[in-house]
């Protein structure tokens, strides 16, 4: 069966925050008592959120969890069509967050560097921490898991994006609330209503030793969303920029943008990137995507409401994160989960829809830079299945989706 936002949202598309955020909320309050044995719950819904990278020798590995609920790896070294066995690696007693924005994470870097990365959840409803594992051996073997951040207390630390730069600095960017917690407590003594906190914020941190020693804890940005994605891309610069769902003024659930120097070193202050106007008191559970574009700039996509119409969205961002020029709605109105990915000219854009008994894979896919697109379906299924990925692998970009029956890989461009 597709996903519970999906049946929501074929049923009433105008999305109302308290009725999608509240099933969403609930299934991750229950991960935690299924996780702790590592014994299935056969009642419980599967959690099949992937990661999925292209290794420097050009296999494409996938990062997940299998029955038991233990992180595992797969390698195919023919793009998808035949896999290894599952390979377990070992984590302890950590239970793993592995369900749609939230999921298991992998990275390579150089000197044969490989890094893990995964939100384990807390005793207290939504709270988790950020857990990684490394390998110097090209994945050979792993440490054992270590959190990554300073911060220690029983709070929201999830929902993790890693990149390495064209340095060889490991990036780490997630969403936190050791802000809202702080504002909490002021209230409590005694503090005016001025001091209420929306949302949560993005914090980051930076390894330049492949994640043997980390940085402090950096503020990125105060009153990000509490539970989307945090799109990464690489920047002309040498550095990378991020993309997140922010909440403006009057809950206001927008996108921002920001560039993070190489090695980490400075970050620009946050821009607005999306201008949808969507006046929401909740997380829509819903975050964007990003990728380079050949001319400086980058191509974005998202999720949102304007003027009372819900749809995924595409947009050129200047250098800077602002828009240019028009911005588009997919032509698959029940389109959700959109992804987007280049290599130089090539581009392609990835999604779901359910229509009430399948769930399509739909793409656009464009060779001269987003200026033309021409529509596909790529998939369907009438089971549950993840979110769609994109990846690179030269001047290819492959989508991975994974279902219930199988782990499918499509070469989209060229």
């Amino acid at each position: 069966m597709p996903d519970r936002s999906s049946r929501m949202r074929v049923r009433r598309r105008r999305v109302i925050g308290a009725v999608l955020a509240a099933p969403v909320v609930a299934h991750v309050g229950r991960s935690l008592a299924e996780h702790t044995s590592h014994k299935p719950d056969p009642k419980a819904r599967p959690q099949l959120a992937i990661s999925a990278a292209f290794a420097p020798n050009g296999d494409l590995w996938i990062v997940a969890l299998d029955p038991q609920r233990r992180l595992s790896l797969r390698v195919s070294r023919d793009d998808g069509r035949t896999w290894s066995a599952p390979r377990v690696i070992e984590t302890g007693h950590d239970t793993i967050a592995a369900d749609g924005e939230n999921r298991p994470k992998i990275a390579f870097g150089p000197n044969h560097w490989v890094v893990l990365a995964y939100t384990q959840p807390l005793a207290k409803p939504y709270t988790g921490e950020i857990r990684m594992l490394r390998s110097s051996n090209s994945g050979r073997t792993f440490s054992a898991p270590f959190t990554v951040h300073h911060d220690r207390q029983m709070i929201t630390h999830r929902f993790e994006s890693i990149t390495f730069d064209s340095t060889g600095a490991l990036h780490t960017l997630w969403i936190d609330k050791r802000d809202a917690e702080a504002a909490r407590r002021a209230e409590g003594a005694g503090a005016s209503a001025k001091s209420a906190y929306a949302g949560a914020a993005v914090y980051r941190n930076v390894s330049t030793d492949g994640g043997a020693t980390f940085g402090p804890d950096l503020k990125l940005a105060e009153h990000s969303c509490e539970c989307c994605r945090i799109a990464l891309a690489p920047d002309a610069t040498g550095g990378i920029v991020a993309l997140w769902r922010h909440v403006f003024d009057v809950n206001v659930r927008d996108h921002a943008f920001a560039r993070i120097a190489p090695r980490g070193v400075k970050s620009a202050t946050p821009v607005r990137a999306s201008f949808d106007d969507w006046t929401i008191d909740a997380c829509p559970h819903h975050g964007p995507g990003l990728a380079e574009a050949s001319d400086g700039g980058f191509h974005a996509v998202w999720f949102g409401e304007r003027n009372g119409e819900t749809a995924v969205r595409y947009a050129r961002l200047s250098a800077e994160g602002q828009p240019v020029g028009e911005t588009r709605a997919l032509p698959d109105p029940l389109a959700e989960h959109a992804t987007v990915a280049s290599t130089g000219q090539n581009l392609a854009i990835l999604w779901r829809s359910f229509d009430g008994t399948v769930t399509r894979l739909g793409a656009l896919v464009s060779t001269d830079g987003g200026k033309t697109f021409d529509m596909r379906e790529v998939a369907a299924s009438a089971e549950d299945n993840d979110h769609p990925l994109l990846v690179r692998k030269g001047r290819n970009l492959y989508a991975v989706w994974r279902t219930m029956k199988e782990i499918r890989v499509e070469r989209l461009v060229p």
